[in-house]
């Protein structure tokens, strides 16, 4: 028996996709990679998500079985509606994954986490060893900071040391990310809090740095990660 539900058929996070046909060329590259027996991590952004309705086409037509490790609830559900099969790290590692990014820097170092999953996403990345990372040429800068905030989650009862501990490493501006839809501020898959902090300058180091904080769970910064970067250009 199984459950007749429309909110899970019709979930769809593909609405507002801003240069779609050349975001599309990318997503068909990476459902070409796609080969039986492939363990593949699911990343966000609306590239990654084009690219994963590509991919179920591909296996559908070529009744492929694949297995998928999801970063988030709403990737979770996404792969229920599209009939792929998810695994989880403690039963799988990944072969490859694919992911999104909001900021690379021409050594490829990036910023993420406007999701709020940098910590499920790092921890994919870590345990893969072939890392995809698509973006549009909106999200290239020529340096990490130059449009975005560095993503920190935190734990809530560390707020206070946490904060100002990032002012010691540098920080000149730090923001709790208020929720869209719900009162007060967002709280991520794993109970935590979301700081979006500003830095002067962002080294080398910081991402060790902010790491080393008693009570930070993850940062967006992904430094000297070894990501191949696809970038779909505007036609």
């Amino acid at each position: 028996m199984q459950w007749n539900s429309k909110l899970l058929a019709s979930t769809s996070w593909a609405n507002s996709i801003t240069n779609k046909e050349a975001k599309q060329k990318v997503a068909e590259q990476i459902a070409a990679k796609v080969a039986a027996g492939d363990v593949i991590g699911v990343g966000s952004g609306s590239t990654a998500l084009l690219a994963l309705y590509a991919i179920a086409d591909k296996i559908k037509r070529e009744q492929l079985t694949i297995k998928v490790i999801p970063t988030s609830i709403e990737l979770a559900l996404t792969c229920e509606q599209l009939g792929l099969t998810a695994t989880s790290l403690n039963n799988s590692r990944p072969d490859w994954l694919f992911d999104g990014a909001d900021e690379v820097d021409p050594a490829h170092n990036l910023i993420k986490g406007r999701g709020g999953a940098m910590f499920k996403e790092k921890l994919l990345i870590s345990s893969c060893p072939k890392c995809f990372i698509i973006i549009d040429e909106s999200k290239l800068v020529e340096k990490l900071g130059q449009k975005f905030p560095v993503p920190v989650e935190i734990f809530p009862a560390a707020i206070a040391l946490v904060e100002a501990e990032l002012l010691k490493l540098g920080a000149v501006n730090i923001t709790l990310r208020p929720a869209g839809g719900k009162d007060g501020p967002v709280i991520t898959e794993n109970g935590n809090l979301i700081l979006d902090v500003n830095f002067a300058a962002i080294s080398t180091d910081l991402e060790k740095e902010i790491k080393s904080i008693t009570g930070v769970i993850e940062s967006g910064l992904f430094i000297n990660y070894p990501v191949e970067v696809l970038i779909a250009s505007a036609l």
